[in-house]
C-alpha cells in the first residue's frame, strides 16, 4: 500500500517480518482497490513516487544536515557563553534566551528529520542521532516522538486516530463538521465561541512547559523506554550543572521556563498552520494522496520561511513523501501540483502571516458553528 511505501526505507526488512501474516492472494477477479478510493489518482501517484525514486530525491545531502548541526550546537553553546561572559543581568539574559530558544527548535526541526529516517542511508544512523538530538539536545523521548508522529502521517486530521488534534474537544473544538456535531450533543468543556482568542493564552505558549513535559516522561516510563530515559536525564543534568553555576535558583528555573514557552510558541504556530484550517474529521477511508491532501496546506517558499519552518512550509510534499530529504520539497512540487491539477484537487499554499491568520480564523469558525448549533433547539 501507499502507506507502507510512503514510510518504510528497508522494505526488504520489513516484508520479511510481514511474510507470516500473508494469507493468500485476491483473486483474479476482485479488485485490488476499495471504492472509497480514487483508482486514477493512486495509479498516478505511483508513477510519480517512481519519477521521484529515479530523479534521487530521496536521497539525502548529509553536509546539508551536518551544516544544520553545526548550527545547533554553535547557538546551544553561544547561549551559555552569553551569561558566563556578559553577566546575568536583563539584556544579556533575554539575549542568551533568544539564541537558546533558536537553538531548540532549530534541534526540533532536525530531529524531526532524523525520526523520518531522512538524513541518513542507514536506519540505525537516523535513529543514534534522533536519540542524541532528541534526548539529550531537546530532553524529550524519541520513541514518544516516533510513536504519536507516525499515527499523525498515517491519519492527519482523523479525530481519534491523529494523536495532534487530540486537544478536541478539552479544549478546543475543531473542524466545522465535529464543531456542529458537538453543538448538536449539548456538550461545553470550554467556551468554544471565544476559542480564538484564548488560543493565544494556552497552546502556543503552554504545550511545551506542561502537557509534553508530563506527556514524553509518561510515555517513556510506562513502554519502557530505558535508554530514551537515561538520554533525557543527561539533557537535565548538563543544563542545571552548566547554568546553574551562572543562575540562582529562581532565576534558573525562570529561565528554563520562559524558553520552553517561547520554543512553544513558535513550534505551536509552524506545526498548526498547515492542519489545523484544513478540514478535520472522523476517518473516511480515502486513498494516501486524497487523506494528506484534505488534511495539509503549504506556505510560501523564501529562504526565511524554509529555515524558520524547518521546510514544513512544503507540508504537502512532506506528507506525501515523509521519508524525503527536506531540501528536495522544493523540487518535487511542481510536480506534485501537476498531478494535483489533473485530478482537481486543490494544492493550497499561502504567504506566512496569511497561514498564522488562518489558524485564528478557523478556530473562530468552528466556535461559531459549536454555539449555533449549541443554542438551536
Amino acid at each position: 500500500q501507499d502507506a507502507f511505501v510512503a514510510f518504510h526505507v528497508d522494505k526488504g526488512l520489513v516484508s520479511k517480518y510481514l511474510k507470516p501474516l500473508q494469507i493468500g492472494e485476491l483473486a483474479p477477479d476482485q479488485p485490488s482497490i476499495e471504492p472509497s478510493k480514487n483508482e486514477t489518482l493512486v495509479r498516478d501517484f505511483r508513477e510519480l513516487r517512481a519519477t521521484v525514486e529515479k530523479m534521487g530525491l530521496l536521497k539525502p545531502n548529509q553536509l546539508f544536515f551536518l551544516l544544520h548541526l553545526a548550527q545547533i550546537l554553535l547557538l546551544d553553546t553561544a547561549a551559555w557563553l552569553i551569561l558566563l561572559y556578559f553577566g546575568t543581568s536583563l539584556m544579556p539574559f533575554i539575549a542568551s534566551l533568544a539564541v537558546l530558544t533558536i537553538s531548540q527548535v532549530q534541534a526540533s526541526w532536525l530531529q524531526h528529520d532524523l525520526g523520518h529516517l531522512s538524513v541518513f542511508r542507514e536506519i540505525k544512523w537516523n535513529r543514534l542521532l534522533h536519540k542524541f538530538v532528541m534526548c539529550h539536545l531537546i530532553g524529550a523521548s524519541a520513541k514518544w516522538w516516533t510513536l504519536l508522529h507516525s499515527q499523525h502521517h498515517a491519519k492527519p486530521n482523523c479525530f481519534q486516530k491523529d494523536p495532534d488534534i487530540d486537544m478536541h474537544p478539552f479544549l478546543f473544538t475543531l473542524g466545522k463538521k465535529l464543531s456542529v456535531e458537538l453543538g448538536i450533543k449539548k456538550k461545553k468543556y470550554m467556551p468554544y465561541n471565544h476559542q480564538h482568542k484564548y488560543f493565544f493564552i494556552t497552546l502556543p505558549p503552554l504545550l511545551f512547559p506542561t502537557y509534553f513535559h508530563y506527556h514524553t516522561f509518561y510515555i517513556a516510563y510506562t513502554k519502557g523506554y530505558w535508554v530514551d530515559l537515561a538520554w533525557m536525564l543527561t539533557f537535565y543534568i548538563r543544563f542545571f550543572f552548566t547554568y546553574g553555576s551562572l543562575l540562582e535558583l529562581k532565576s534558573l528555573l525562570a529561565y528554563y521556563f520562559i524558553f520552553r514557552m517561547l520554543e512553544s510558541s513558535w513550534f505551536v504556530w509552524v506545526s498548526q498552520m498547515n492542519h489545523i484550517p484544513m478540514d478535520i474529521y472522523y476517518d473516511k477511508n480515502l486513498d494516501w494522496v486524497s487523506t494528506q491532501l484534505q488534511a495539509t496546506c503549504n506556505v510560501e517558499q523564501s529562504l526565511f520561511n524554509d529555515w524558520f519552518t524547518g521546510h514544513l512550509n512544503f507540508q504537502i510534499e512532506h506528507h506525501l513523501f515523509p521519508t524525503m530529504p527536506r531540501h528536495n520539497y522544493w523540487k518535487v512540487a511542481p510536480l506534485v501540483k501537476s498531478l494535483c491539477a489533473k485530478h482537481g484537487i486543490e494544492y493550497q499554499c499561502k504567504p506566512l502571516l496569511t497561514a498564522f491568520a488562518d489558524i485564528v480564523h478557523s478556530l473562530k469558525d468552528s466556535g461559531e458553528l459549536w454555539l449555533d448549533a449549541y443554542l438551536h433547539k
